[in-house]
């Protein structure tokens, strides 16, 4: 199986299992691996129909079903997140991220679930 096919074959049950949770159409349309020039790396899967109300209440399952995603596609589930449109209750992405040194600490600095107005964490592994 090529990546090209396993990134669609896991963008589709994560999609299936949001569908099924949630009860409506949740639509997944873009998964992507990616490499960032800071030495960040891992999965951004861009949604629609995805709410902040349903991070806060189904967020163990949606937590869950990111990290056997992201273990599928052989990225270590240690930070997992979701991008908010600011202003709104819309969830723009769910984020697998390997975290560089840099921005490790800048994450590793906050507190809460809402470190900054655009990002929900679901899961943040601390370092030893």
């Amino acid at each position: 199986m090529t990546i090209i096919d396993t990134l669609a074959k896991n963008r589709g049950e994560l999609e299936n299992k949001l569908r099924n949770m949630l009860a409506k159409p949740v639509f997944l349309i873009e998964m992507d691996a990616f490499a960032l020039p800071c030495g960040c790396k891992g999965l951004t899967i861009n949604s629609r129909g995805l709410q902040f109300d349903d991070l806060e209440i189904f967020e163990e399952h949606i937590n869950e079903y990111l990290r056997i995603t992201s273990e599928n596609l052989e990225v270590e589930p240690s930070f997992l997140f979701a991008r908010l449109v600011p202003g709104t209750a819309e969830v723009a992405s769910l984020n697998s991220r390997v975290l560089c040194n840099r921005c490790y600490l800048d994450f590793a600095r906050g507190t809460g679930k809402q470190p900054r107005p655009d990002i929900y964490i679901l899961n943040f592994s601390r370092r030893e």
